[in-house]
């Protein structure tokens, strides 16, 4: 039986991805570290899954991935402290191997191990859900609407409260100065070279930031200057009520807040167009589309090595995702 195991699953996203994997009836391991195993046990038995518990650094972490596991979903952050050590464990184990990272860190180690994970018939797949299948659906899709294209701007609305997670992370990459992509470069910018961006309703000021896209939409549509912003609906992040590790926000606050983005290609010619996307709260679409992703992986829709979702699905892979649309504009309306 092939089964989809999620490392960290007792994490605000990761019981969201694990629910959501559950529903669609995925053979299911719910797994992360000793001390969480009460809780571990008490979302299995909600479920109806198996709990495993191992620790990335012990000696029984091969055993505990290896056994009975075609897919493992990484929901253990911060991914820079889980990442490469699962990603190197799931290539012994030939375990295809799935997170939703946000931290660039994570798919430069991808990058580093796909050629060993190729070999050994393993994909590894950073980014499965969150902004990276979001923004990669929307790129490729814009990008293939320009010959030659040139240059991408692209630019995620953030609305409602965040998990304490996700909290941290944003402080992580909010503390070093910003990169964007120059001839497939990546060089630093100045966080002050901030722009409005129309998500739907009217310009948005929008700050530069750091993304895992810059490297992974380059990955996928070989444009060679890339720039990543953000806007931020409230003016600054702001973390959910709740003290506990999984404090998030609720299904009403999550339904409230809507996610949008939009991305800006420019051709050989200067022609420039946009198209832009609207989706389900962030927290709700990663959740489906790293299940999804498994689903389709289980089901032996895979490439070895370091690959996209957007590259291998498809540019419509986001628009599969319940209430997830994009709509282009011409270079006029840009």
């Amino acid at each position: 039986m092939k089964k989809l195991m999620i490392y960290g699953a007792t994490g605000y996203t990761g019981a969201l991805a694990a629910e959501y994997a559950a529903s669609i009836g995925l053979d299911l391991i719910v797994a992360g570290r000793a001390r969480n195993r009460p809780a571990l046990e008490a979302l299995a038995r909600r479920l109806g899954a198996e709990a495993r518990v191992f620790d990335l650094h012990g000696g029984d972490a091969l055993e505990g991935l290896s056994k009975d596991v075609s897919v493992v979903l990484n929901a253990a952050g911060p991914f820079v402290e889980t990442a490469e050590f699962l990603m190197s464990i799931a290539i012994r184990a030939n375990v295809h191997y799935l997170d939703f990272s946000a931290e660039l860190s994570s798919y430069r180690q991808a990058l580093a191990l796909s050629d060993e994970a190729q070999v050994n018939g393993v994909m590894l797949m950073p980014g499965s859900g969150g902004s990276v299948a979001m923004l990669g659906s929307l790129a490729g899709h814009a990008a293939s609407r320009v010959p030659e294209p040139r240059s991408l701007s692209i630019a995620l609305e953030v609305t409602g409260s965040m998990s304490k997670g996700s909290v941290a992370t944003a402080g992580m990459g909010m503390a070093m100065n910003p990169l964007k992509l120059i001839n497939g470069n990546l060089v630093t910018r100045s966080p002050d070279e901030v722009r409005d961006f129309d998500f739907g309703r009217g310009p948005r000021s929008s700050f530069p930031v750091t993304l895992p896209d810059l490297l992974t939409l380059h990955h996928m549509t070989g444009i060679g200057n890339i720039e990543t912003f953000v806007h931020i609906s409230e003016g600054e992040f702001s973390t959910s009520s709740g003290d506990a590790p999984t404090a998030g926000p609720t299904p009403e606050e999550r339904a409230a807040n809507r996610y949008r983005a939009t991305a800006e290609v420019t051709g050989a010619d200067g022609r420039a167009i946009r198209s832009s996307l609207s989706s389900v709260n962030g927290y709700t679409f990663t959740a489906m589309a790293s299940a999804e992703a498994a689903r389709r992986v289980l089901a032996g829709e895979y490439l070895p090595g370091f690959r996209t979702p957007a590259g291998l699905f498809g540019y419509g892979f986001a628009l599969t995702i319940a209430d997830t649309t994009i709509t282009d504009f011409a270079s006029q309306d840009s």
